[in-house]
C-alpha cells in the first residue's frame, strides 16, 4: 500500500518545517522532503505518532465514577477491583476496542497495555489461558493502534499475603507458571511486567527478569509511600534498590510512576538508563504525588508518558503536565522545553517499537495532524509549543498508523457511542 501526503507544517528533525512531502510504502516512510509538492494535503501541524506507554484498558470504565465521593488511592482500588471482577473476554474486547479508538482519536499510535486480568473470576484458567490477552490484541487491531502486550506477573496481594477477591484473576501461582503461559501468547510484540514489588516476592523476581530478556519489562514503582514503607519493613531496602539488586533495571525496563524516590533510587534508575513512565493525569487524580522528573532525566533516565487509568486520554495534557506539575512542586518555571516534552510523548522505544516516533525515512509511517485554527490553537504560532502547551486531543483531525488512516475528524460520535455501550455492559 502506498500513499503520499503534503504536510502544511510538520515536526521533522527537531524543528517545524513547511510543506513537507512524505511518501509511504508498506507502512514506512520512503521519502521525507521539506518544501515538496504533490500528495494529499494535510492542513495544520503534523507530529509523529504519540506513544501511550502505560495503559490499563478496563480502568476506562471508572471515569467519572470514582470521583463522585472523597477517598484515597486504596478506596479507588476497591472500585477498580469491582470492575475487574465482572469482565469477560467478550466484554473486555468491546471495552478495550472503544478505549483504544479513543486513544487513536487523541493521536496515540502505540499503546503499552499493562495486562494483569488473566483468568476467570474464580481464578481458574480459560480454555485459552490467554483469552483476555488475545481479546486485547484483537481489540487493538480493530481500533487501528499498535499494541505491546505487557503481560504482568502478579502473585501476592502484598509482601507475601495471598491474592484476595478479584486478585485471584491476576495470579498464575508462581513466576514459572506465569512465564509458561506468556510463552503461548500469539502476538509479535509481547513484553512483560512485574506488577510491583509488593505483588511479586523477591525470590520470584529473577524468574521474571530472566524470562523477559531482550523484551520490554515494565514495573509499577514507588507509586505510594505505603509501598515504600512496607518494602523497607520486609526487605530492608527501597523498591528501586530491590529491583537493582535482582538485575531488573536497564534500558529495556520502564519504571512506571517512580514518584516517591530517594537520591540513591534516582541514581540507580539514571545510571542503568532505565526509563521512567510518568502518568500525570492519573497521578493527580489519585493524589499520588509529583515525581522527580527532571532529576531522573539529569541522572540519565529516559522519561515517557502514559494515560494509565484513563481519567483523561489526552497525550498533550500528559506532556504539558510534566512541566506544569514540576512548576507547582518547585515554584519555578522552565524545567522542560516543548521539544523535550514531545520527545517524551513519542518514546515508542519503551514498548519495543524502536522504529517509530519520528517522521523519517525507514520509520513507521505514523502521522498525527492538529488543527491550528481552533479556539485553543489559533494564534499560538503553529509550532511545537502549540502542540504541547495549547492543543488538546480535541484538536486532532487526522491520524495515520503504519501508513493507514486510523482516524479522521467526525469519527468522535461513533467512538462515543461505542464507549457508552461497552461501559454500560460492564456496569449492568
Amino acid at each position: 500500500m502506498s500513499a503520499s501526503y503534503l504536510l502544511e507544517r510538520a515536526w521533522v528533525d527537531g524543528a517545524v518545517r513547511d510543506d513537507v512531502l512524505v511518501e509511504i510504502e508498506d507502512g514506512r516512510f520512503t521519502a521525507v522532503t521539506p518544501g515538496g509538492v504533490g500528495g494529499t494535503r494535510l492542513a495544520g501541524l503534523t507530529l509523529p505518532g504519540l506513544a501511550n506507554c502505560h495503559s490499563h484498558a478496563f480502568h476506562r470504565a471508572l471515569r467519572g465514577r470514582t470521583q463522585r465521593e472523597r477517598g484515597t488511592f486504596w478506596t479507588w482500588r476497591e472500585q477498580m477491583y469491582a470492575v475487574a471482577g465482572r469482565l469477560t473476554p467478550d466484554t473486555y474486547f468491546e471495552l478495550a476496542r472503544a478505549t483504544y479508538r479513543e486513544m487513536v482519536a487523541a493521536g496515540m499510535t502505540s499503546v503499552g497495555e499493562f495486562h494483569y486480568l488473566h483468568h476467570q473470576p474464580d481464578g481458574s484458567p480459560y480454555a485459552d489461558p490467554n483469552a483476555m490477552g488475545h481479546a486485547l490484541i484483537a481489540a487493538a487491531a480493530e481500533a487501528g493502534i499498535r499494541i505491546a502486550l505487557l503481560d504482568t506477573c502478579y502473585l501476592s496481594s502484598g509482601f507475601g499475603r495471598p491474592p484476595e477477591g478479584a486478585q485471584v484473576r491476576y495470579t498464575d501461582g508462581d513466576a514459572g507458571r506465569w512465564a509458561e503461559r506468556v510463552s503461548a501468547i500469539d502476538h509479535d510484540h509481547v513484553g512483560a511486567a512485574i506488577h510491583s514489588v509488593r505483588a511479586v516476592p523477591k525470590g520470584q523476581l529473577g524468574t521474571v527478569v530472566e524470562a523477559t530478556a531482550g523484551r520490554p519489562l515494565h514495573v509499577h514503582l514507588s507509586e505510594q509511600v505505603a509501598e515504600n514503607d512496607a518494602c523497607l519493613a520486609t526487605y530492608g531496602v527501597t523498591p528501586t534498590q530491590l529491583l537493582h539488586d535482582v538485575g531488573a533495571l536497564g534500558p529495556r525496563t520502564t519504571a512506571v510512576h517512580a514518584t516517591h524516590l530517594i537520591g540513591a533510587d534516582v541514581t540507580h534508575l539514571g545510571t542503568t538508563q532505565t526509563r521512567a513512565c510518568f502518568c500525570p493525569t492519573t497521578e493527580r487524580d489519585l493524589g499520588d504525588g509529583i515525581g522527580p522528573g527532571r532529576a531522573l532525566a539529569l541522572a540519565g533516565a529516559v522519561l515517557t508518558l502514559g494515560s494509565d487509568s484513563h481519567a483523561v486520554i489526552d497525550p498533550f495534557e500528559e506532556m504539558r503536565a510534566l512541566e506544569l506539575d514540576e512548576r507547582l512542586a518547585t515554584q519555578s518555571r522552565g524545567h522542560w522545553t516543548a521539544a523535550e516534552l514531545l520527545a517524551a510523548g513519542t518514546a515508542h522505544e519503551s514498548l519495543g517499537f524502536d522504529d517509530a516516533g519520528t517522521i523519517a525515512v525507514g520509520q513507521r509511517a505514523d502521522l498525527v495532524t492538529l488543527s491550528t485554527e481552533t479556539t485553543r490553537t489559533a494564534g499560538t504560532g503553529a509550532d511545537e509549543a502549540t502542540a504541547v502547551f495549547a492543543a488538546t486531543a480535541a484538536d486532532v483531525t487526522h491520524v495515520v498508523v503504519d501508513g493507514r488512516v486510523a482516524y479522521t475528524a467526525g469519527d468522535d460520535e461513533e467512538i462515543g457511542r461505542e464507549l457508552a455501550a461497552a461501559i454500560g455492559k460492564v456496569h449492568a
